[in-house]
């Protein structure tokens, strides 16, 4: 079994063609280290509907030059046996570490299958990627990211010509011929052949994103913005330019790429901490509104100046944008689909409901909002928003901030917050308070563990409230494809438990509505619905076992 493994590791090594992480193997190798080659070699990284996904390093469970050609490999061969082998693939990339190796590779293994590549001009926001697979008429585009996971991780999303990420049976079908790959030294990469794109295709989408807003409507909020170490900056600003709104104040310690994201333990605005420095640049500048991508930019997380709060300013939930935005598009007169995945707030049902708009639920993940028919907004509470689906099949955050900082102005001309609208939305349609719990693991055994305990023995009831119904969503249904996840609903409460598909974590999402006869009574709906929220995440851990 050992000499199996060392047998492997240097067949690995033998075709890595990247110093970096043959170095790194051949230490292992040399130190006789089995139990770090055994985790390197225990599989293969997956190929699914999040593409693939994971910690930088030598080995098939790592991330490496070595995955990636394989990938792209098998991308490459799955496009032309659907009859598209001269088409064009787009490729783009963020500025993690490797990203642009992992792009250029991409586009060596398309050239050498005899398809036309064309990468971004420099690292940019995935949304940009998005949409130029539209613009540019492409058969496929793949971008380079892990979002706003750690540093040591990277990724490879792959989109198909419609502009939208992959889904069933295409990722299953793009994994098959990913695993026929034999040998890398048959895969041609050819030393150029492919085309480097200029500034013209982000111009084009910088063009469009002026259609987001509504001719003539106010530009007056004052932003503080933080890109998070990641490639939002220039795009963001050149955006707000465009549209005439002040020029945002930079967090400046996070403003440029940083691959190390030395501020921040996540790179992400929802964890704890990573705002901290966007909110002291807030106390010093004074605007009205805070406004956060993640390294990728296809987020957009906002806050707001509270009083009340911790430090004078408040993160708002996704749900809550999520809502805002919704009302915001319906006020300006949007026609179409609202649409949402499973886990976000039962609000955009009712703002769809109250506006005579068709509203549709799907699963998580923008590859499925991003098909739904007629679709003239999607969001999830994972501070994802897609405001203009003809442009950006996908999540954008650029686009999403523009709509944000023109709703602040809207309301600053009436002398009214995001705050007030929330209010105004809790009137009308009952108070929709949302929380989650989420936990991370090292062992995945965890996730599975809790997965089968609440399969065995579902709750009965949470914070006092009877469980109405528990569903099994590996089961499907006439509305959704089957998803590795579950439902229960009880009177005047939702929750959903999933592992994330992105990341170690078991996330369960909760939702509480309360009655709200008129703005008086919001205090106590809102000390109602923390209560509420709070039974249910105790009594969702005890049964879980988390």
């Amino acid at each position: 079994m050992q000499q199996d493994l060392i047998e492997r590791a240097r067949t690995w090594l033998a075709e890595d063609p990247d110093p970096e992480t043959r170095e790194e193997l051949s230490r292992l190798v040399a130190a006789g280290d089995l139990d770090e080659l055994a985790a390197r070699f225990a599989g293969t990284l997956q190929f699914g509907t999040a593409g693939l996904r994971g910690e930088l390093g030598a080995g098939p469970m790592r991330m490496n030059r070595s995955v990636v050609i394989r990938a792209a490999a098998g991308l490459a061969a799955y496009l032309k046996a659907q009859g598209q082998g001269g088409g064009l693939v787009v490729i783009g990339y963020d500025a993690r570490y490797k990203s642009a190796d992992f792009a250029r590779d991409t586009a060596a293994v398309m050239t050498g299958a005899g398809l036309r590549a064309a990468v971004l001009p420099r690292p940019l926001p995935t949304p940009v990627l998005a949409f130029a697979v539209r613009h540019l008429g492409a058969v496929a585009g793949v971008e380079v990211t892990a979002s706003h996971n750690p540093p040591r991780d990277n990724g490879y999303k792959v989109y198909l010509g419609d502009g939208s990420q992959i889904v069933p049976p295409a990722d299953a079908g793009i994994a098959a011929e990913i695993a026929a790959i034999g040998p890398l030294d048959g895969v041609a990469r050819p030393e150029d052949g492919w085309e480097i794109l200029g500034e013209e295709v982000l111009d084009a989408y910088l063009a469009r994103t002026d259609a987001v807003l509504a001719a003539g409507s106010p530009r007056t909020a004052r932003v503080v913005y933080t890109a998070m170490h990641g490639v939002g900056t220039s795009v963001l600003t050149a955006a707000f330019e465009r549209a005439g709104f002040p020029a945002p104040v930079l967090v400046a310690e996070q403003a440029e790429p940083d691959p190390a994201f030395p501020t921040v333990a996540f790179p992400n605005p929802e964890e704890p901490g990573a705002m901290d420095l966007a909110f002291a640049t807030a106390r010093r500048a004074a605007p009205d509104l805070v406004i956060a991508n993640d390294p990728d930019a296809d987020r957009c997380a906002v806050a707001v100046p509270d009083p009340a709060a911790a430090g004078g300013w408040r993160m708002l939930r996704g749900d809550e944008v999520g809502a805002l935005l919704a009302a915001h598009l319906v006020d300006r007169g949007a026609r179409g689909v609202l649409a949402e995945s499973i886990v976000s707030s039962s609000l955009l049902g009712r703002i769809a409901e109250k506006a005579g708009l068709g509203h549709e639920e799907t699963l998580t993940g923008f590859k499925w909002i991003a098909r739904v028919d007629g679709l003239r907004y999607g969001y999830e509470e994972a501070l994802g928003y897609c405001v203009d689906p003809e442009g950006v099949r996908d999540k954008d955050g650029i686009t999403a901030a523009l709509v944000v900082a023109e709703l602040a102005s809207v309301l600053k001309e009436r002398g009214r917050t995001l705050l007030d609208l929330l209010d105004d939305l809790a009137v009308a349609h009952g108070l929709h308070a949302t929380d989650q719990l989420s936990v991370r693991v090292e062992d995945l055994s965890v996730i599975s563990d809790a997965m089968r305990r609440l399969r065995e023995t579902p709750p009965t009831a949470l914070a006092g409230l009877p469980v109405a119904s528990a569903e099994d969503l590996t089961r499907g249904s006439d509305l959704l494809p089957p998803t590795d996840g579950l439902r229960y609903r009880l009177d005047g409460a939702r929750v959903i438990v999933r592992p994330s598909g992105t990341e170690p974590k078991l996330k369960c999402y909760l939702e509480v509505v309360v009655p709200v006869g008129s703005a008086e009574e919001l205090p106590a709906a809102r000390t109602k619905a923390a209560e509420l929220l709070d039974g249910i995440k105790r009594d969702l851990a005890a049964a879980a076992g988390i």
